[in-house]
């Protein structure tokens, strides 16, 4: 597989600014020279997540993760550096040279067919949609009150007979191993090539970008052996968890929300009438790449989901995974109907509206679900009830937010506010304690680390030095500090890679160690980096860490020497008498050095 050059990747890597790139998945906030927000890869309330524009590099004082931005996407998309080069390259626009690796252009071959398979695809499910035949499917349209300008915005269509799709596929040249490998088409034990979409209505699904990826299909007879939908299978194009129904539409809406339903024809049925901020997650549970979709493209998620008991439970997974985004998440309180395109045809797009702007917090939701879980006029439940309430209160940060939370439950639950304060209080020690606990252990198991914390620190300022500060201090540290002085293996194989490069490449430093593919080491860069180590004078420093290991060499050499003629008994008198000279002249270097 081809190997892309150094140059190529600093191209990339300096057409994607790290701070734009990750802005796209954190909401970020300048404080001083950085930027920072919460971390996207482990659960915080207070942001310890930092992004420097000045080296291009993120890294979170919580997790320790951190890097370059190659880092961070591979990281967040869970893929590999390769993979997250091309990534960058494609949000860029830079053109990749073409590998020599014949599976690699095969996939790539494949990938480009399906893409087309699907398109016409979708014009030939459409335009059957207006034949006569298709009499059931447009039966069925306007029963669900569907017009014709929502038909061709979703592009909706109807699916044919036996083996239909194929023959019109194979009439516009595509092999059967690439109509075989969309899923449209499904190959008997006989031999035979049968449409898996038969009699359906159709639903292409669309990536953010317009290109239609998969398919959706809905039974139209009343036939209860067959299943109400079947959806394409995962494939070369197609991953449910990274996609939303209809965000192609919706992430074009001028609204700034983007109201997060269950199924193909809510998003649809809102669309038509005036909802076109409106996707739907697929038929699976939201995932958190969704999730970093939703916020990307929104300031407020608002669920809309089944009024049922799964339909409830999905929310708080949903707004769970969510705020984990750092995303503003709400839930829509719908009554008198069971999903929200029964309501919309029932009450209206006005009244829906309302609900739309009435959405409730999360903090509200998960209080309104406990309500339903205790008989309130019981003492016991009542009492079970306030608990669970003050530990939700507890978590929340802001103390107007909480307040208003207290005043709101007080009055509606007959429970005085003094009473809340005290149990959200203890509620919040606890917690603390909790995590105290859990920082004294991390603290214990980091002192059983061989390398003391004062040789790690200062090997970490010889690397900053290095990075920062390359004119300077190259000559004097690499002249006095050799790679067997260093203790720690990251800090070991980041001089290690310094020492390989010319001295006269200062401006690329940085771009030399961001090129090692590890991201422990690039963690570790990170933490460097957004260090302080409080450095006065440049110059003064550098003499400092030189001396320091001078004289600890010097120091090591004297005992060593003390050793050897404490068992001076296998030694000769000449050797021993060079020994108490070279003694006497590492005393007299040290006294100098003190």
């Amino acid at each position: 597989m081809i190997q892309y050059t150094d140059e190529l990747k600093e191209e990339i890597r300096t057409a994607n600014d790290i701070v734009d790139v990750i802005s796209q998945y954190v909401t970020l906030k300048r404080s001083g020279r950085n930027f920072f927000g919460l971390c996207p890869f482990h659960k915080e309330k207070s942001p310890s997540f930092s992004v420097s524009a000045d080296r291009q590099y993120f890294h979170c004082f919580g997790c320790h993760k951190g890097g370059d931005v190659f880092t961070f996407i591979s990281e967040i998309e869970r893929i590999s550096f390769k993979e997250s080069l091309e990534f960058l390259a494609e949000r860029a626009k830079i053109s990749l040279p073409v590998t020599q690796n014949a599976e690699f252009n095969k996939n790539q071959y494949l990938k480009d067919r399906m893409y087309k398979i699907n398109a016409e695809t979708t014009i030939f499910y459409h335009e059957r949609l207006y034949k006569p035949f298709a009499k059931i499917a447009q039966d069925y349209v306007k029963q669900r009150k569907l017009d014709n300008n929502t038909l061709k915005a979703f592009k909706i269509g109807y699916s044919g007979e036996y083996n239909e799709l194929y023959k019109f596929l194979k009439s516009k040249s595509f092999k059967d191993e690439e109509i075989l490998a969309t899923g449209l088409v499904n190959k008997t034990e006989k031999g035979d090539f049968i449409d898996r979409y038969r009699k359906r209505l159709m639903f292409p699904i669309m990536d953010v970008s317009g290109r239609v990826i998969a398919f959706g299909g809905r039974k139209l007879e009343n036939n209860e052996k067959m299943a109400k939908y079947i959806n394409s299978n995962e494939n070369l194009v197609y991953s449910k968890k990274k996609h939303l129904f209809a965000l192609n539409l919706a992430k074009q809406s001028e609204s700034k929300k983007i109201i997060l339903v269950e199924g193909y024809m809510d998003a649809i049925s809102l669309y038509q009438r005036g909802f076109d901020n409106v996707v739907a997650s697929l038929g699976t549970a939201l995932t958190e790449e969704q999730g970093r979709l939703l916020r990307k493209y929104s300031e407020q998620v608002i669920l809309s989901y089944d009024s049922d008991g799964a339909g409830q439970e999905a929310i708080l997974r949903g707004l769970s995974i969510l705020e984990n985004q750092g995303c503003d998440a709400r839930v829509l309180q719908m009554e008198g109907a069971k999903d929200p395109d029964e309501y919309v045809i029932k009450y209206g797009s006005g009244r829906f509206k309302l609900l739309v702007e009435n959405a409730i917090s999360l903090v509200e939701f998960k209080i309104k679900m406990l309500k339903n879980k205790y008989n309130l006029e019981n003492s016991s439940d009542k009492i079970r009830f306030l608990k669970e309430i003050t530990k939700i209160l507890s978590n929340v940060e802001n103390k107007i937010e909480k307040e208003i939370y207290i005043d709101k439950v007080a009055e509606q639950y007959n429970i005085s506010k003094e009473a809340i304060y005290a149990e959200v209080n203890k509620a919040s020690y606890n917690e603390q304690v909790s995590e105290k606990t859990l920082v004294k252990q991390r603290v214990k198991s980091e002192e059983k680390v061989k390398v003391s914390p004062a040789i790690i620190k200062r090997e970490n300022m010889i690397i900053y030095l290095l990075i920062n500060h390359f004119r300077e201090a190259y000559e004097p540290i690499v002249t006095n500090i050799s790679l067997e002085d260093f203790k720690l293996e990251a800090n070991k194989i980041i001089f290690e890679k310094i020492l390989e490069s010319p001295a006269e490449e200062s401006e690329k430093i940085l771009q030399i160690i961001a090129n090692i593919e590890d991201q422990d080491i690039q963690s570790h860069v990170s933490e460097i980096l957004v260090t302080d180590y409080e450095i006065n004078s440049i110059n003064k420093c550098i003499e400092d860490v030189v001396n320091t290991y001078n004289k600890e060499r010097l120091t090591n050499r004297k005992f060593e020497i003390i050793r050897a003629l404490e068992n001076s008994s296998s030694l000769t008198e000449d050797e021993v008498a060079k020994l108490e000279n070279e003694l006497n002249e590492l005393m007299l270097e040290l006294a100098k050095r003190k």
